[in-house]
């Protein structure tokens, strides 16, 4: 999308109070949203947005607009609409999905199946041993590891992740240009070379209190799965849980000692029905029906038999398949062709990107990447 007709996303984004309820409104009662914003008062109130919202609208400076296009304009930056094509499909479907996405790194990442794992901040060594533990394995199985950049699990999930060689998503509680924790600014630095930084804060915006639950709402809406290592029974790690829930994913949990407080979150989610956890076996034989075979655990007695790209899936190779797709349609010898990758290879990665809702077949034996309205 061009500067010009990303304007008016970025007024919506800084306007407090205009989510995607309104924007949905708007679009449906203009035919884009510059037209919108341009309709005057009388016309915004005919579409039904409420005195506080279009006096929030008018209030936004055009300098503010200026500079966050001027972020965006540098290498590795830019913004998803919710019409956007690329808009992660697994998000668009919750019931608050984000108007405006800011991405720094590679956004292929998002339309990747993805886990999330999140946990308490102050984490026992243990917990943070699980955590890159189940990161790193689950990277290697081909899942994308989603958190929330905080300290404890959701920093050793990304390092698992980037360990492994796999990739990772951090979904922040601030602009893209802050990092929070400020400690954590190496890891958002190579998480955005090897994965993807996303918020659907603009630049220059702090972390509030507030945030955090809405950070939380978008990492259980991007992923499958929301796997919860260590928690207290009150904390931010539930509610992400609670948002799963509702969202309809998958939620699992590590069980701990009876003496540990952050294990007290852990058994409160499993007797509220959240699958208990002991192996990655566990998480991905749930999954497996979404992922589609490859990715449910594999018997020792065949595993051997299995093609490595189907115990493993290659979720580089899947990125390198949706930058070589683009916005054409490409059948899988000229992909094999442009990426010098073999045949078995890449259909086991577009069957991977098709259960992802991120590529589908159209006549001629090609592939392109879905698009949404």
């Amino acid at each position: 999308m061009d500067a010009q007709s990303l304007r008016p996303w970025l007024v919506l984004c800084r306007a407090p109070g205009l989510g995607s309820a309104a924007v949905r409104r708007l679009l449906a009662a203009f035919p884009d949203l510059a037209r919108a914003l341009a309709a005057g008062a009388p016309a915004l109130r005919d579409a039904g947005l409420s005195e506080n919202q279009i006096e929030a609208i008018a209030a936004v400076e055009r300098a503010a607009i200026d500079a966050d296009l001027a972020w965006l304009a540098a290498p590795g930056r830019r913004a998803l609409t919710l019409t956007d094509p690329e808009y992660p499909p697994l998000l668009h479907e919750i019931a608050q999905p984000p108007p405006l996405l800011f991405v720094q790194g590679d956004a292929d990442w998002l339309a990747l199946p993805q886990i999330a794992i999140v946990g308490a901040r102050n984490a026992t060594p243990q917990g943070i041993e699980n955590a890159q533990a189940f990161a790193a394995e689950l990277a290697r199985r081909g899942l994308v590891v989603t958190s929330g950049l905080a300290l404890g699990i959701d920093g050793a999930a990304h390092r698992g992740a980037l360990a492994a060689g796999g990739g990772t998503i951090a979904v922040c509680a601030t602009g893209l240009d802050r990092v929070y924790p400020a400690r954590h600014k190496a890891l958002a630095h190579e998480i955005a070379a090897h994965g993807a930084l996303v918020s659907e804060f603009p630049p220059g915006v702090g972390a509030l209190a507030e945030h955090f639950p809405r950070r939380n709402r978008i990492i259980s809406g991007l992923a499958l799965g929301v796997l919860v290592v260590e928690a207290a029974r009150e904390s931010g790690s539930l509610i992400t849980a609670r948002f799963a829930l509702e969202q309809g994913r998958e939620v699992f949990a590590i069980p701990g000692s009876i003496h540990n407080p952050l294990a007290r979150g852990c058994h409160a989610l499993i007797r509220q029905g959240a699958k208990l956890v002991e192996t990655v076996d566990d998480v991905l034989e749930e999954l497996g029906p979404v992922l589609g075979r490859r990715h449910a655990p594999a018997h020792r007695s065949d595993a051997q038999d299995a093609p490595p790209a189907v115990v493993q899936a290659d979720v580089h190779l899947a990125a390198e398949v949706l930058h070589a797709i683009g916005d054409g349609a490409l059948a899988v010898d000229e992909l094999a062709a442009r990426i010098q990758r073999p045949l078995p290879e890449l259909q086991v990665a577009l069957t991977q990107l098709e259960l992802a809702g991120a590529v589908a077949p159209v006549a001629g034996g090609r592939w392109q990447r879905l698009h949404r309205a």
